[in-house]
């Protein structure tokens, strides 16, 4: 299997996509068509560098996302890094994608500075929970949303 992260493209708008709309479905919500325009466009606009993302490449073929969002921090000087979605097509889960998506967001916050890389998932996502068990620390808190 080769593999390869690397960051979002505007030629990968179809595949992006089918991806997102993945991540979407597995956690049983959905967008508006205007969000998933909104939301290409601000990946990829370079005034907007605090919002990003990767595409990993399996075979040369996209089969995983992750999104990122630098922002600032009252607790620290330095910015820090929220990991907002992270999708990996089911047929090739387990093979190390994830770890390289999560990888390739970790890589560009060291790059840019930000000591602290965060992110949610559901209490449900027990095997994405296996992997974030491994390369990360979970914390104690709970989310709360109006």
């Amino acid at each position: 299997m080769s593999l390869k992260v690397r960051p979002l493209e505007a030629s990968d708008k179809a595949d992006w996509r089918r991806l997102w709309t993945g991540y979407l479905d597995y956690y049983e919500t959905e967008v508006a068509e205007e969000v998933y325009r909104a939301t290409f466009a601000r990946l990829l606009d370079p005034q907007m560098p605090e919002m990003a993302g990767f595409l990993a490449e399996v075979d040369g073929t996209p089969q995983g996302l992750v999104h990122y969002i630098f922002h600032h921090h009252c607790w620290r000087i330095e910015d820090v890094c929220y990991l907002q979605d992270l999708f990996v097509s089911p047929d090739v889960r387990g093979g190390g994608v994830g770890r390289a998506l999560i990888q390739a967001v970790y890589d560009e916050a060291d790059r840019r500075g930000m000591p602290s890389v965060y992110w949610m998932t559901q209490e449900f996502n027990y095997r994405g929970r296996m992997l974030y068990d491994q390369v990360a620390k979970r914390t104690p808190f709970i989310k709360y949303q109006r």
